[in-house]
This record gives structure tokens, C-alpha cells and sequence, in this order.
């Protein structure tokens, strides 16, 4: 295993559309599409993390829908961001459910959002997003741990 610069507990949040579109983001920290996620804060449940980085990132007002999977294998988890700093995050990953807002990119954290069917995802895809929308999409009761 290589060098951990620290843990951090994050959230991601998967939106489909009426036509079964997901979200994506192009996050401005790395240049990279993916679905929408972040840190969560001191005091704050995963659930208040999801809701809130949804907000702040994409413009959408939005409610946990269900529970998809906790992801905290470093052969996926661990992300080295371009300052070197290296990362290992754990996971909590939710679908959420559209209530209100309006897509923008005003956040500084956004270059850009939008719909895409997940046959046809961006090719700079952030590399442990793909198994999150692969969770999603199985639509099973249980939660993955991965």
C-alpha cells in the first residue's frame, strides 16, 4: 500500500432524472466528471452532508431517497489529488430525490452539471464513481458494502 495522507468521511449523492438520466458534476478541485460528492462536516449526519453538498454543488433541493452502499476499499477509495495530497475516503452513498432548486454552476467547487444516460458517461469520469451509478442502477433492497 502506498502512502495515506488521511481518512475522510464523505458522502455521494446519485439523481436521475424522469427519463432515468444521472447527474454528473465537473468538479473544478480536479477537472474530472462525477456524480456529486463531498466531506461531511463536524456535527452533521451523513444524511444533513448529502443534502447540503447537493445543494451547494448543483442547486438542486433534494431528500435522501434511499441508502445505496458504505464504499472503504483502498483499491477504489484512495484518490490522489494533483497537489499530491492522498486520500483515503469511506463512503456513504445515497439516491436522492429531486424536490426543488435549479441546476447551476454557481458554486465555486462546479465547472459544470448535467444529465447524462449511463450508457453514455463522459470518458473523464473520476475512477470510483462508475461503481456507485453500477450500485444504483441494480436497484436491490440491500446496501452494498464495498
Amino acid at each position: 500500500m502506498h502512502r495515506i495522507d488521511e481518512i475522510r468521511p464523505g458522502v455521494a449523492m446519485i439523481i436521475f432524472d424522469e427519463q432515468g438520466n444521472v447527474l454528473l458534476q465537473k468538479r473544478s478541485d480536479v477537472g474530472l466528471w462525477g456524480i456529486p460528492s463531498g466531506h461531511i462536516e463536524p456535527g452533521e449526519t451523513a444524511m444533513e452532508a448529502a443534502i447540503r453538498e447537493v445543494r451547494e454543488e448543483t442547486g438542486l433541493h433534494t431528500t435522501v431517497k434511499r441508502f445505496i452502499g458504505v464504499y472503504s476499499d483502498p483499491a477504489s477509495q484512495v484518490f490522489t489529488y494533483p497537489n499530491g495530497r492522498v486520500v483515503h475516503f469511506v463512503t456513504l452513498c445515497f439516491e436522492m430525490r429531486t424536490v426543488g432548486g435549479v441546476l447551476s454552476t454557481a458554486s465555486p467547487e462546479t465547472l459544470d452539471v448535467q444529465f447524462f444516460a449511463p450508457c453514455h458517461l463522459p470518458k473523464d469520469l473520476l475512477p470510483m464513481h462508475p461503481t456507485w451509478l453500477s450500485d444504483a442502477l441494480a436497484r436491490t433492497e440491500a446496501a452494498f458494502i464495498r
